[in-house]
């Protein structure tokens, strides 16, 4: 028994020194990110600016305190796949986009618009099998298979963008300024990392400032995730709470820990989620960190009966709520939808190639 404690003593010795490693609470975009969606600041969908080609459906998307507008693109796939880029509109310089993962440019299939409702807009595919229905104010999409949600894109209002900016000297020169929502006091860029961000010894300058994105994703009757690898972790996904997020980003660690959520080696930002009768993915095309968050809860649902509302039958359905958030880049998604396992690694075969002869 004694020789046992010694041994199991030895093994956390020998288990990864996690203080020169951040965690979340020492990410600067974690803390900046969790901070603005404290205060509730929505994005509207701006539907009269709604444009239409072969490819995709464009519109713009407003903050409700920055004004800044970002450009939304739609596009249907081929085999079943949707997906959403958002970028600004006209950025201080080109965003980095990922190169070299996609084997080409995927093939599209025209999205028809339907008729919606005052303040939203239901793009189709050729078939009609699938739908997404954009909601104006507050901005969400909702992808919808044979009349039931499987997924909402937004429903949290966790839509999260920085701006790229002239650089601080610059900036800081200019007499007249507008002021910004944002406390631009030394101490508050100093703490939330706008332009430069330090962790032990190194240095990262932020020539444009801050450059995080984020979005939030519903999975309806969905409470079994799987993958972004790789972490030394369950097989299926576990709920987070503030701070134990998972963590995407390359290291080579020696000695990792089990049954922990920080990254080691590899990344793959692709998520599957799974239920009877179907399985979906999500693919975030980003190669900067990534922090992911993920929440399962109980969703009661209401069905009318003949007695009217009084006599309701209620439903208890799961949902699972997964929040990503990049330090960079361009929110570049792709929704996999199915509806099998063997569709889905189909699906994204077609996109990465990965498995495909």
């Amino acid at each position: 028994m004694e020789a046992a404690v010694k041994e199991e003593i030895s093994l956390e010795d020998e288990a990864v020194d996690k203080n020169i490693f951040r965690d979340c609470n020492k990410i600067a975009f974690y803390r900046r990110q969790k901070q603005w969606l404290s205060k509730k600041s929505t994005y509207q969908a701006l539907l009269d600016s709604v444009t239409t080609d072969e490819d995709s459906t464009r519109f713009q998307i407003i903050n409700e305190a920055s004004k800044v507008p970002l450009l939304a693109e739609i596009y249907g796939i081929e085999g079943n796949i949707f997906r959403l880029k958002i970028n600004e509109e006209t950025p201080l310089k080109p965003r980095f986009e990922v190169p070299d993962v996609l084997t080409s440019k995927p093939s599209t299939v025209r999205l028809i618009s339907c008729s919606g409702d005052t303040g939203s807009l239901i793009l189709a595919d050729g078939k009609g099998d699938l739908k997404c229905h954009i909601t104006a104010n507050p901005f969400k999409v909702d992808l919808v298979s044979e009349e039931e949600v499987v997924i909402s894109i937004n429903s949290l209002g966790q839509l999260y963008f920085e701006h790229l900016q002239i650089l601080h000297k610059q900036r800081a020169a200019k007499e007249n300024e507008e002021e910004t929502s944002v406390d631009t006091s030394q101490e508050n860029q100093e703490d939330l990392g706008l332009w430069e961000e330090k962790f032990g010894k190194f240095v990262d300058i932020k020539a444009n400032g801050p450059s995080s994105i984020g979005l939030d994703f519903s999975l309806h009757g969905f409470e079994h995730l799987y993958g972004i690898p790789q972490h030394a972790e369950s097989h299926q996904l576990k709920n987070t709470g503030d701070g134990d997020a998972y963590r995407l980003y390359n290291l080579d660690v020696y000695g990792y820990q089990i049954y922990d959520k920080m990254g080691i080696y590899g990344s793959v930002p692709y998520l599957l989620a799974h239920k009877l009768g179907r399985t979906i993915g999500i693919f975030w095309l980003n190669a900067s960190e990534t922090l992911v968050e993920i929440n399962t809860e109980p969703a009661v649902e209401y069905t009318l009966t003949q007695m009217g509302p009084v006599a309701a039958k209620q439903k208890v359905r799961s949902r699972t709520h997964v929040h990503w958030m990049s330090e960079s880049g361009i929110i570049d998604v792709f929704l996999l939808t199915g509806p099998t396992p063997s569709d889905v690694f189909k699906q994204y075969s077609h996109l990465t190639d990965i498995g495909e002869k």
